[in-house]
């Protein structure tokens, strides 16, 4: 059997975690082990909470998974959060000279490992607190039994713009923390891994976004700054110059939309990116793009909203806003990519579809699916893309007669000319209009060219889907079980199905890919057959099943929704499959973990981070109409008991903090 390790690393914003972490996946990645981490951040510089797992395993792993085997803790507040998650026969890792691991906040089989850092690094000199980190990679080097001179060359190439002195202090470092591990601890595994040393590229869905984008042939991208689409500008930013893309930071996303229009008006394949609020404002703008047919294509990557929402975490709430963007009936295509290779593909895919067809393209993903890395086949990427333009006219004769821009052609592509070019003068408004550009809706209106117009441009829809694959049954065509899912949540669907499988229930997969034109007669085909429905998705709504019954008049039997900001994991979707099955109720109730980690809110927002909760309890019989979790705070330092906090079982509601100097509970 493969061998698996998710190695969880926490502290604050500031701390390092991302650099920390992206060294740990490029180190084994290097030796040919598959990796897939999920950062779990905050929009603060400095402070708050930051939780990074890095999944590695010896067969391509779908997900950061829920298992913990191994908790890297940078302060205190980690160890008190995480230190439960990490499964007997792992450890926990922390810096003894700053914080403590108590016993008591680990599960039985699970060591505390200190690591006296000053200790290890006084060779060195003074040295950053964030040096932390590079002792403790060296001992996740031990620990987990991974190549150290690997992972010595990833650090390397971070720091060889430094300068070799500053490369050879962290590796000298990093070979510290290695050391003391060494003659101090035993590895957490007793098996070598098998390590082929097969380089595989470790991206991001944004990067291979814009690498796509880049290798279409895309030459204008334009955004203005907004988490999780950022990190697509930041790649065009750096590589634009080389890929001969020009990039254009906006002042707003109005000015976004409509720039990338004109620029794929002009004849050049242009894109823009945005999230959900930004996306808010370019509708109106999409729907111009729809009028004068002109191919754009924009990246909408979803977070938790409405409004600002929260803005660093994940979510699939946007669907039905990228379906009614703009108003009106027009031909548009979008398309939800589905894992991190196919971001590259569905970036390709859809530059020839909006010049094919002359109309707006929107990419529909999310921060799980944008933002997390993971190790993709070196085969899963090609330079050497299919550009399919569409037909151009170069030229018009005079003996054409007038150019007809919006001609009403039989297939419903009209012949798009570029301007400049000579003979085919037009007026491209956001007005209806006839087939030469003339506006219709003022003194020219005329209800039958009206009716051909539009029968004319909708035409393109039904001629886009017949290039667009259709989805597939995965699994045993007989299962009684069907998990319905689109975008981002294909690969932790199917190790949710792995799972039951192991269990003893049988369940397919059909995940959606392409949103609209939709593959009704598919897709009704393969769900009229199937005995239990059952849809995934990351809202609250159940966005998605309420338009396949839209589209194909078959409801799902039940669904298993979240929308918490954090993506699903594989065991959640298995025991909620099975409580379906067995025709279980769902409960909302607050879990004692819930609890835990609602007191800790509590006591950042209240207490100053000073305490923690260690005792739980379901209690009754009191004045608030549900029962309770009491919680018991205690001071940080002092082990002091602070007071108890009273959270309602059923609604969450903080009832009462009754500090323990106070004769009666305050509100």
């Amino acid at each position: 059997m493969e061998r698996e390790f998710t190695v969880g690393i926490g502290g604050a914003a500031g701390d390092g975690l991302d650099k920390s972490g992206d060294t740990l996946a490029k180190g084994v990645s290097r030796l040919g082990l598959y990796v897939y981490a999920y950062n779990s951040y905050q929009s603060i510089i400095r402070g708050g909470h930051i939780w990074l797992r890095v999944r590695i395993g010896e067969k391509k792993v779908h997900s950061h998974g829920d298992h913990l085997n191994l908790l890297i803790a940078l302060n205190q507040d980690t160890v008190e959060r995480h230190a439960r998650e990490v499964e007997p026969g792992g450890a926990v890792l922390y810096n003894s000279d700053r914080f403590t691991c108590e016993t008591s906040l680990l599960r039985d089989g699970v060591v505390g490992l200190p690591l006296p850092v000053n200790e290890i690094t006084k060779p060195f000199g003074r040295l950053l607190p964030i040096m932390q980190n590079t002792v403790a990679l060296g001992a996740v080097m031990f620990l987990a039994r991974f190549d150290f001179d690997s992972t010595a060359g990833v650090l390397g190439d971070t720091f060889k713009h430094k300068g070799q002195a500053v490369v050879d202090q962290n590796v000298k470092i990093m070979k510290a923390g290695y050391d003391y591990a060494r003659e101090h601890f035993v590895p957490l595994i007793k098996d070598a891994w098998n390590f082929s040393r097969v380089r595989r590229p470790f991206a991001t869905g944004n990067e291979l976004f814009a690498l796509g984008a880049a290798t279409a042939g895309c030459k204008f991208y334009s955004a203005y700054p907004m988490t999780p689409a950022s990190s697509i500008l930041h790649w065009m930013a750096s590589h634009g110059e080389k890929c001969g893309v020009v990039v254009k930071q906006c002042e707003d996303e109005l000015a976004v939309v409509n720039m990338a229009i004109g620029a794929g008006h002009a004849g050049v394949r242009a894109m823009c990116g945005t999230s959900g609020g930004g996306f808010a404002l370019m509708t109106e703008g999409i729907g111009m793009a729809g009028m004068l047919e002109a191919p754009v294509v924009v990246i909408e990557v979803q977070r938790g909203g409405p409004s600002t929402g929260i803005p660093t975490k994940t979510e699939q709430g946007d669907l039905n806003q990228v379906f009614g963007a703009s108003q009106g009936d027009f031909p548009r295509v979008i398309i939800a990519p589905t894992e991190t290779a196919d971001c590259f593909w569905t970036a390709v895919e859809a530059f020839n579809l909006a010049e094919k067809y002359q109309l707006p393209v929107l990419i529909i993903s999310d921060l799980l699916l944008s933002e997390h890395p993971e190790t993709i086949e070196a085969d899963a990427l090609r330079h050497d893309v299919a550009i399919e333009r569409g037909e151009l006219v170069t030229e018009w004769p005079k003996t054409n007669g007038p150019y007809r821009r919006y001609a009403n052609t039989p297939s419903g592509v009209s012949p798009r000319a570029l301007p400049g070019t000579e003979g085919t003068e037009y007026v491209a408004a956001t007005d209806e209009h006839d087939e030469e550009g003339i506006l219709i809706s003022d003194v020219f209106t005329s209800p039958p060219v009206r009716r051909k117009i539009m029968e004319r441009r909708m035409k393109k829809v039904e001629l886009a889907l017949q290039e667009l694959e259709p989805p597939k049954l995965e699994g045993p065509a007989d299962a009684p079980v069907t998990l319905i899912g689109w975008g981002s949540s294909k690969g932790v669907i199917g190790e949710a199905r792995a799972l039951l499988a192991a269990e003893g229930v049988r369940a397919n997969q059909l995940h959606i890919k392409y949103l609209h034109p939709f593959h009704t007669r598919e897709v009704k085909s393969i769900l009229e057959k199937s005995k239990m429905l059952i849809g995934i998705e990351g809202n609250y709504t159940g966005q998605f099943a309420r338009f396949l019954r839209a589209e194909t008049g078959i409801s799902v039997h039940a669904s298993i929704l979240k929308y918490d900001g954090e993506p699903f994991e594989p065991r959640l979707i298995a025991e909620e499959v099975k409580r379906i099955v067995a025709r279980k109720p769902a409960s909302l109730d607050v879990t004692l973990e819930e609890a835990r980690e609602m007191a800790y809110h509590y006591i950042r927002t209240h207490l100053a981070d000073a305490a923690r909760p260690v005792k739980i309890e379901l209690t009754d019989g009191n004045s608030h109409g549900e029962p309770v979790w009491r919680v018991e705070i205690r001071d940080r330092e002092s082990g002091k008991k602070q007071g108890d906090l009273e959270i309602g079982i059923q609604t969450g509601a903080v009832y009462t903090w009754q500090p323990v100097f106070a004769t009666t509970a305050g509100a």
